[in-house]
């Protein structure tokens, strides 16, 4: 059991037979009366986001996920397969399945593949990835006071704001869990 504070993004819960993943919380505690929790959920299966409130109180069934590590492919006719590196068994997943993935994926990253009752449902990441710039516009120094920033295009439809030293063609380490610039490799 997982109490409503102990709530994070990304864990997945069973509420009503349905099993979701926590995409948003927020604490709210108005002057009268108990707390309240605001969750925005993905149903893990169906695809769709709900937003719901609970009580500070209430305890929900933590989902028993297993996690593989598994190495990304290729992508074919919206699906997306992954291959365990020591059976070598491979593992198809949705366009659906994979949404908030897509954008850091290239082909050969190793990331775990999440499966509830033998099926897998989705990826987590590692929590940085290198990409490469596929587009950006030159960067001029200005009448900044700070250092500037201008907008990239990844190799994979990203778009990062990043320093305005950054060309076409370098390789960048970006964090997957907020989608910003952290360095150069």
């Amino acid at each position: 059991m997982i109490g409503v504070g102990d709530m994070r993004k990304g864990v997945t819960v069973e509420i009503d037979g349905t099993l979701y993943r926590v995409l948003d919380y927020g604490h709210h505690k108005t002057g009268r009366g108990s707390a309240q929790i605001r969750l925005k959920l993905k149903d893990v299966k169906g695809g769709h986001t709900i937003d719901r409130t609970f009580q500070a109180s209430e305890r929900f069934t933590r989902a028993r996920i297993e996690k593989r590590p598994m190495q990304y492919l290729y992508e074919s006719e919206d699906l997306y397969t992954f291959m365990d590196s020591e059976s070598y068994d491979q593992v198809a997943l949705s366009r659906g399945q994979l949404e908030d993935a897509l954008p850091y994926l290239t082909e050969n990253l190793q990331c775990e593949v999440i499966s509830y009752d033998e099926g897998p449902i989705g990826v987590e990441l590692p929590t940085a990835v290198e990409l490469a710039v596929a587009n950006t516009e030159p960067g001029f120094k200005g009448d900044t006071a700070q250092g500037g920033t201008k907008a990239a295009e990844m190799e994979t439809g990203l778009v990062v704001q990043v320093p305005l030293f950054i060309e076409t063609g370098e390789k960048l380490k970006i964090d997957t869990r907020t989608g910003q610039y952290l360095t150069r490799v």
